[in-house]
């Protein structure tokens, strides 16, 4: 692997961190370019290359993943949970997570995802991906 590939994932790492911490903020593709020191375009094209989806992608992901673990661990209500995990309307929310997910927020909650296994499989079970997303893309 090249130096220049090496720093290149290094930055897209790195505003990958930045968007983890702040998940729940509004997505600000400017300063996340400049924190990968390259242009807004090019930041867009280079971590889906990298990441295999978009920023506005990952970081709907990324919300999703929260507000599953809400809606398993707590009784607060789906609005409020759509809110805390950064969307702005609950329709968005509702639809982003039935996409992402496969079922409803509420159907999801009246599944009762909580399993005794150990914490790294659970996660690793029940984290949303975009493979069903792509086959629904493909026709699948």
């Amino acid at each position: 692997m090249s130096r220049a590939v090496e720093e290149t994932n290094r930055r897209m790492l790195r505003t990958r961190d930045a968007i983890d911490r702040a998940y729940a903020g509004p997505l600000d593709v400017p300063n996340l370019a400049k924190l990968a020191h390259v242009s807004e375009a090019h930041f867009i094209r280079t971590f889906r290359a990298t990441f295999g989806e978009t920023p506005h992608r990952y970081l709907q992901r990324r919300r999703v993943e929260r507000a599953m673990f809400l809606l398993r661990e707590t009784d607060r209500t789906v609005t409020d949970i759509c809110l805390d995990v950064g969307f702005g309307s609950l329709g968005t929310f509702s639809r982003t997570f039935r996409d992402i997910v496969g079922e409803t927020p509420s159907d999801y909650r009246a599944r009762g995802y909580v399993f005794a296994v150990p914490n790294c499989f659970s996660m690793s079970w029940t984290r949303p991906s975009s493979f069903g997303e792509a086959r629904q893309q493909d026709g699948a």
